[in-house]
């Protein structure tokens, strides 16, 4: 069992830039792939970006790529997500995930996740 808390979001200017933090509980946090994912108002929930458990590997989202940064902390059981550059279409819910441990669809499948966050509301102003 992992459980997933978000926190770090706010409403801020276009232009800025904002930390999310994504804290777990659990002993499977650092075998597994992260991701962040985010979804707008009447909009699917979207990939944003993932590491894997030694974060060896990221991966991000044509949408955030070179303004977004995806990093983990295993020994704080923490995934993060730095996010610059903000304009107005970042607007979202930003949710954190955990890949099942097992799983063989793409990471950037939601189904490939096994635990959600809540998720954190991210507002950019114009």
């Amino acid at each position: 069992q992992v459980q997933l808390v978000e926190s770090g979001g706010g409403l801020v200017q276009a232009g800025a830039s904002l930390r999310l933090s994504c804290a777990a509980s659990g002993r499977t946090f650092s075998s597994r792939t992260m991701g962040w994912f985010r979804q707008a108002p009447g909009k699917e929930r979207d990939f944003v970006a993932a590491i894997t458990s030694s974060a060896t590997y990221t991966d991000y989202a044509d949408s955030g790529k070179g303004r977004f940064t995806i990093s983990r902390d295993n020994a704080k059981n923490t995934v993060y997500l730095q996010m610059n550059s903000l304009p107005p279409e970042d607007t979202a819910v930003y949710y954190c995930a955990a890949r099942k441990t097992t799983s063989g669809s793409s990471w950037y499948n939601l189904g490939s996740y096994e635990y959600w966050g809540q998720g954190t509301q991210v507002t950019v102003s114009s």
